[in-house]
């Protein structure tokens, strides 16, 4: 028998807790560490329908990238989504564990993963923070344009409704590529440091893009936004294989431990209205 304890750990030996950043909440949120874990169910989020998959899949462990609990909650009323989230583990007899910013710059986590599905090569951090790497810049294979390039983008990341978003010159040549798998509008002037040629990350505000082109005048670094469950996304499929192996190498006397991977689209957005193609008209102003 494999019990929470021993994933735990594995999960800890992967993904060490004083490697998150200092803001974040990372580990074990709910589950008995003495319980029976044999099939471990990863997403990228903690939703209600996320939950409800997991418990209908039989599994004993949901691990997840984004945390349930961030921030401070003062109730766990069934009529908060919070609550309701929490009320759906219980019941469902689910443990659940979070695995955020310790899990973007582990090695083998969410940004390489990232790395890897670009085909990356010579990776190294993109910058360090509270002496943790952050981000990834590596180079492609074979210079491509910036529009193959999003191209080729495209066809490794899972779709979403809000599809990939590109500023910059389509046919210029692009070779040094920055990632950062979520939010990564803080690493901008990191990308421009790392001589990058395109950096691709998610959640992409009007202004700091707007300002960050400005910087650029308009050249490199080219961003994309890829989205933000789309670019964290890739990871899940490394770390379920990764985790089985880690908690075989510590109980190999034990069953070897079953992992799913959740094909919910958590990406909050459903469908696009009037989105320009590639070379499609600029905006027209009557004066």
């Amino acid at each position: 028998m494999i019990t929470l304890r021993q994933v735990v750990d594995g999960l800890e030996r992967l993904y060490p807790l004083d490697t998150a950043q200092s803001w974040d909440q990372v580990g074990l949120v709910s589950g008995d560490p003495d319980q029976p874990i044999r099939l471990v169910h990863f997403a990228v989020d903690p939703t209600q329908a996320v939950i409800e998959d997991a418990v209908a899949a039989g599994a004993d462990l949901l691990v997840t990238h984004h945390p349930l609990l961030l921030r401070g909650v003062h109730s766990v009323a069934a009529t908060t989504a919070k609550g309701g989230a929490i009320r759906a583990l219980i019941g469902g007899d689910l443990a659940l564990y979070v695995a955020h910013t310790n899990a973007d710059v582990a090695a083998g986590g969410v940004n390489d993963a990232l790395a890897a599905a670009l085909g990356l090569t010579e990776v190294e951090p993109l910058t360090i923070e509270e002496g943790q790497p952050l981000g990834r810049v590596g180079l492609l294979p074979t210079p491509v344009s910036l529009a193959d390039f999003a191209t080729g983008l495209g066809e490794v990341l899972p779709a979403a409704a809000g599809g990939i978003r590109v500023s910059g010159d389509p046919e210029a040549t692009v070779c040094r590529v920055a990632v950062s798998g979520g939010a990564g509008d803080s690493l901008f002037a990191a990308a421009r440091a790392a001589a990058a040629d395109v950096f691709v990350t998610a959640d992409l505000r009007h202004h700091p893009v707007l300002e960050d082109r400005e910087t650029s005048r308009g050249g490199r670094p080219f961003i994309i936004d890829g989205g933000h469950w789309a670019t964290e996304s890739l990871w899940l499929a490394r770390a379920a294989a990764e985790l089985a192996d880690a908690v075989a190498a510590a109980t190999p006397e034990a069953a070897r431990l079953e992992t799913h991977i959740c094909t919910l689209r958590t990406d909050p957005w459903t469908f696009t209205v009037g989105a320009e193609a590639l070379g499609g008209p600029s905006l027209k102003v009557d004066r």
